[in-house]
């Protein structure tokens, strides 16, 4: 039997779908609702986290994103000269610079800039090295030295650019361009080499550095400390005010003992020959001129050299970027003579008046080598006096024979012969005093007695770089009393702040103990310019002051290789280098004074008058150039020659 069926309801399906859904509906409420307080936790989690827990960072990255900070560098500390004469100064210029972080693809914006500015292969192989050694956040100069056209190109397409920009700088310039390059320096982009200073926050705004000269060894105090300031921006970057600013404080103002007429006096002076020309106050220790010839226009490298015209420098002759004063090495020749002269009377080996046979040459006992005087048939009997006068080679033969290397070389050593003078520059060279000791761990071998006859008039192994000739001969004319050479005289906080003077020089006791002993060989050193048979008298005629010096002649080759070349004069290379040394007024000297002329044959030829004319300037100013003539005219006169031989070359 089948189950019968029950009648469809609707009203009962209608009742049983609204319960269903009742229960659907709250059970979704539900889930909704827990769903909105999830999100709602989660934003207030959300917001606790960036409003709470991270709101300084967050805070700071925003008002970065509203306020720029940007580095203020320092205006570079000014040099002038002894006399207020301006010898480095700064200049407005404008350069191009890049920062990589917001640039972008570097290498595409820089290719995109070289369709609007011009930017040669030297300055993006500059760019992409100093990208190197940089963070990505600090801005890099591309171009330097833009011109108003420049500028005005730039501006109009700056839009292209995000992250380059025209900022305006101080260029650093040197008015006396190639007079004073091997002094001052200059300064040159910061490079690779530099890396160890690139940490220093001073150099966070600063593109240039000291290279060389006054310039790099004074780098800590003419940089100066860098300032900022907050600028507002909008979104594009462009700025809308200045909200704070902390000015940068400028580099001291260095006040140089150096003398620019001296020193435009001495280049004038020695013609365009390759020479070198030192003077020192021998009261101070203060470098009144500093020239080494030929030189070279630092302004150029300030913002980079273009390869070209660098190689044409290295290959120009003489050597102009080599600082002759500073590194070059001479042997004194006969310029040594009045230490040596005043080493005999300290030693007890001679007195003033003691005399020397001259005959010509010159015999160690028991050897055939003989050892020349410049005139044939000698000069007789000769005493100190007239050794200086005359520069006769006997009397210091037999001075250096008596007094041994060993003794000559502790007491020459005083004066600082053999040892770097101190200068306040970088690199100075130190020469070579002869000893037993030096031959020995230089090269290995004994010292021959030969050797310490030769050294007597500054040859065999004898080297003297200008500076530290020209720092004995200082202490001779200062008494005996030594001072560190030394360039920079005061410096300046401000233009209107106050002179504070420099104390580098500590001067020593006296290295003389007779003054007697001075005054003997001062006496000579006068003879040489005011006396009848002096070997410069030529050049003392007319002074209106007194003048102590002492020629000097060098070989750099013997007579026999000259003659083989056709004639003493025939090619440069086989010149001697003349040299001479005075100071001025030979009673209270003012001025120690050496000069070299290279290939220039004679002391007393080439040396000499270049040496008259500085002094003339010292002493005169500019009235000296009345007397120039009349030096010239006295050319004429019959003084003497000498010539030193380079007296042994194997000696024993």
């Amino acid at each position: 039997m089948r189950p019968l069926r029950r009648a469809f309801r609707p009203e009962q399906r209608l009742l049983k779908d609204v319960v269903v859904e009742g229960q659907i509906f709250s059970a979704r409420a539900t889930q909704g609702f827990l769903i909105i307080i999830g999100f709602i936790l989660l934003l207030i989690g959300r917001y606790v986290w960036l409003q709470v827990l991270r709101h300084d960072e967050l805070s700071t990255r925003s008002e970065a994103n509203r306020v720029k900070s940007r580095p203020l560098p320092p205006s570079r500390g000014l040099i002038y000269d002894r006399n207020g004469v301006l010898l480095a100064e700064n200049v407005l210029e404008y350069r191009l610079e890049v920062i990589p972080e917001q640039a972008g693809d570097v290498a595409r914006v820089v290719d995109e800039l070289a369709s609007v500015l011009p930017i040669d292969a030297d300055e993006r192989e500059r760019f992409d090295a100093l990208r190197k050694s940089r963070r990505r956040f600090q801005s890099l100069p591309l171009r330097f030295h833009l011109s108003e056209d420049e500028v005005a190109t730039f501006a109009v397409n700056r839009h292209r650019f995000p992250g380059v920009e025209v900022v305006p700088y101080l260029k650093r310039y040197y008015p006396m361009g190639a007079d004073l390059a091997h002094v001052v320096g200059y300064v040159g982009r910061i490079g690779a080499e530099d890396s160890e200073r690139l940490e220093d926050p001073r150099y966070s705004a600063t593109t240039h550095i000291g290279k060389t000269g006054i310039e790099r060894k004074y780098e800590d105090i003419l940089l100066g400390e860098v300032g900022y300031e907050r600028i507002e921006t909008n979104a594009e970057g462009r700025a809308l005010r200045v909200l704070e600013r902390v000015p940068p404080k400028p580099g001291q103002i260095l006040h140089l003992s150096l003398d620019a007429r001296l020193q435009r006096a001495a280049i004038e002076a020695l013609e365009g020959r390759a020479g070198v020309a030192v003077a020192i106050d021998p009261r101070t220790g203060e470098v009144l001129c500093m020239v080494s010839q030929p030189s070279f226009d630092p302004n150029p490298f300030v913002n980079g050299i273009s390869r070209q015209a660098y190689a044409a420098l290295v290959a120009a002759p003489h050597q102009p970027q080599f600082d002759r004063a500073l590194r070059g090495g001479y042997e004194p020749g006969s310029t040594i003579k009045p230490f040596y002269a005043l080493a005999g009377l300290e030693l007890g080996l001679r007195r003033a008046e003691d005399s020397v046979l001259s005959t010509g040459s010159f015999h160690l006992p028991g050897q055939s080598q003989s050892y020349g005087d410049w005139r044939k048939g000698g000069h007789g009997r000769i005493a100190l006096r007239e050794s200086l006068a005359q520069s006769v080679n006997t009397y210091y033969y037999q001075l250096a024979h008596d007094a041994g290397i060993d003794r000559m070389s502790s007491y020459l050593a005083q004066f600082g012969f053999g040892q770097a003078s101190g200068i306040d520059l970088d690199g100075e060279g130190t020469g070579v005093l002869p000893s037993r000791e030096w031959k020995q761990q230089r090269l290995g071998k004994p010292w021959y007695p030969g050797e310490t006859v030769i050294a007597g008039i500054g040859q065999g192994y004898w080297v003297v770089t200008p500076m530290q000739l020209a720092s004995a001969l200082a202490t001779l004319a200062g008494d005996g009393i030594r001072h560190r050479p030394h360039l920079l005289r005061a410096t300046q906080e401000r233009f209107d702040a106050p002179v504070v003077p420099t104390t580098l020089s500590k001067p020593i006791a006296s290295v003389i103990r007779d003054p007697a002993h001075l005054a003997a060989v001062r006496e000579g050193m006068i003879a040489v310019m005011h006396g009848p048979t002096g070997s410069a008298r030529a050049y003392g005629l007319n002074a209106p002051y007194r003048i102590a010096g002492k020629t000097g002649t060098a070989q750099r080759v013997n007579r026999a290789r000259r003659t083989a070349a056709g004639s003493e004069n025939a090619a440069e290379e086989y010149r001697n280098r003349a040299l001479f040394i005075a100071f001025a007024p030979a009673e209270a000297p003012r001025i120690a004074l050496m000069v070299v002329v290279e290939h220039g044959d004679s002391g007393s030829k080439a040396a000499a008058p270049v040496a008259r004319r500085i002094l003339d300037q010292f002493m005169l100013g500019d009235a000296a150039g009345s007397l120039l003539p009349d030096i010239e005219a006295s050319e004429q006169i019959d003084a003497a020659e000498p010539i030193e031989p380079a007296a042994a070359e194997t000696p024993r």
